[in-house]
């Protein structure tokens, strides 16, 4: 993809949405800056995503350059009225999966783009629905680690997710951790007004 001249910065360490990044085959450089991913206990569903990807934009205010954007995102999973990000530890990764068994829960990414005198940010819902999650198969999936570095305690492309979910609507990427086809059409929309 053409960047007219822009340097793309992904504010990210997750190895999935540096994957996408490369299949999108953007030009891109990655920047981390930790920050406490806490919010308001008033927000919901979306506005809490869109909350936290505007906390990890703002480290970079100060520093963003005029031919700079920078992509800062964060998924999470909502059910039941509650924000299930990732799991502290064992115990919550079981309280979380079994809260998922028989269900269906939105997995909502947004993703913010800094400009030197610009915020935008989207978000996308997709909506994930698992069958009945046996205890045998929730410790055996917890026992792998996988599931303690993603929001919702599982990851649609391992195995468990293959295995249990039944159906999903809305985009596939998104639940992976980034709505490829949105940020695409987004940047393409940035660089034209440009």
């Amino acid at each position: 993809m053409d960047t007219g001249g822009y340097k793309i910065i992904l504010a990210s360490g997750s190895p999935r949405r540096l994957k996408f990044f490369e299949e999108m085959e953007i030009p891109f450089s990655k920047k981390v800056i930790p920050i406490d991913e806490n919010f308001p206990d008033n927000l919901k569903g979306a506005e809490i995503a869109e909350y936290i990807v505007k906390e990890k934009a703002e480290p970079f205010k100060a520093m963003v350059e005029k031919d700079e954007i920078v992509i800062t995102a964060d998924t999470i999973v909502w059910n039941k009225n509650k924000c299930l990000g990732k799991p502290k530890d064992r115990a919550e990764a079981t309280q979380i999966l079994q809260s998922l068994s028989n269900d269906t829960h939105q997995v909502i990414t947004a993703v913010g783009f800094l400009q030197k005198n610009k915020w935008e940010c989207i978000h996308e819902i997709s909506e994930v629905t698992f069958g009945f999650l046996s205890d045998e198969a929730i410790q055996s999936y917890i026992k792998s680690g996988s599931p303690m570095d993603k929001a919702g305690a599982y990851g649609i492309q391992d195995s468990f997710g293959v295995q249990n979910i039944l159906s999903i609507s809305g985009s596939y990427t998104n639940i992976i951790g980034l709505p490829v086809a949105q940020v695409l059409e987004k940047l393409k929309e940035i660089i034209k007004e440009e």
